[in-house]
């Protein structure tokens, strides 16, 4: 597995990492304890190096999992996790008040069964605490030796700079795939001014781009797409022309479309690490061999074209979440 360094932070992790999030959270019921945690040692045995969670994926059994599969190897891993989203009465509420920023890194790092966190992401921005003062309670947190790196999920780009000026941020994470560019206008060439890496989560599209989701398709309702307005049928057969794409691709690169959907997020920066999760090991080595697939300048500019004709239908939040991308 070949490597890549998260912008200037000289964080150098696997160039694809695995997303956990979906094992016991967000994609119906939790898988089983044990058959996950081979999953994770499958992963390692095949190079990934890089794992991601956070603590309100359960709440906290995500964690929890991770800590126990990954604690036989924690020196030769990066494990990313996040603060700042609290369960209250059955619901997310965002707080990063400093008080809780210090209980959520404790109880962070006693689930992952480590004495340090490689990456802490503030989950999203909240609104209510200045991104300053978030900023400096991490900056304690490093000095005290709690994280050693920390990143913000789906902040804006002011947001990402008022943090970057009082502690450096190793990576942002956001959604971005072929089906969600947005991250092109403005997002990617402040990270490339800053030196920031960037986590892609999501580059499968929440599965979309496997070519494996048709209009009848139907999730549960504790599989957070039965609430995507993507994920709508009129709007799945809608985007099925970019699918029809990237199937095409795939077949003229002897590759599958979860491959190329992949290899094509690799191909748009040095610095960039998608995390797309799996269950099932037969989809890990899919996903992994994305890193062999080539797309050459030629193929990515004839690619680009026609994805810049395809209109996706269908928004990738319910208004209650799109309301916390922050600024």
């Amino acid at each position: 597995m070949q490597k890549r360094t998260l912008g200037n932070s000289g964080l150098e992790v696997s160039s694809i990492g695995l997303g956990c999030m979906g094992m016991s959270h967000g994609y119906g019921p939790a898988s089983d304890k044990k058959e996950m945690i081979s999953l994770i040692h499958a992963a390692i045995d095949r190079g990934v190096t890089f794992f991601d969670t956070a603590e309100v994926y359960g709440p906290y059994v995500n964690e929890e999992l991770v800590g126990e599969a990954l604690k036989p190897y924690k020196e030769k891993v990066i494990i990313a996790t996040k603060f700042g989203i609290q369960m209250e009465n059955g619901k997310q509420v965002l707080d990063s008040k400093p008080e809780t920023i210090r209980q959520s890194v404790e109880g962070s790092l006693n689930r992952l069964k480590v004495d340090t966190i490689d990456l802490y992401y503030q989950h999203r921005v909240d609104p209510s605490v200045p991104i300053e003062e978030v900023a400096g309670v991490i900056q304690d947190l490093i000095k005290e030796g709690k994280i050693k790196h920390w990143g913000l999920s789906e902040a804006g780009v002011e947001t990402i700079r008022r943090a970057h000026s009082v502690h450096p941020l190793t990576a942002i994470q956001s959604e971005y795939s072929m089906m969600w560019r947005n991250p092109e206008d403005e997002l990617l060439p402040t990270l490339e001014e800053l030196g920031i890496g960037f986590v892609p989560f999501s580059p499968l599209g929440k599965g979309f781009l496997t070519g494996k989701i048709d209009k009848n398709a139907t999730f549960a309702s504790s599989d957070f797409r039965s609430i995507v307005p993507r994920f709508k049928p009129e709007n799945i057969e809608a985007n099925q022309i970019l699918v029809e794409l990237i199937k095409k691709i795939a077949a003229e690169k002897g590759a599958t479309p979860a491959q190329v959907s992949l290899a094509w997020v690799l191909a748009q920066r040095p610095w960039i690490v998608p995390i797309p999760g799996t269950r099932k090991l037969e989809r890990l080595e899919e996903n992994l061999g994305a890193a062999k697939v080539e797309l050459t300048p030629e193929e990515q500019h004839d690619l680009n074209n026609a994805l810049s004709k395809i209109e996706i239908s269908g928004e990738r939040y319910p208004t209650e979440y799109a309301n916390r991308v922050g600024k």
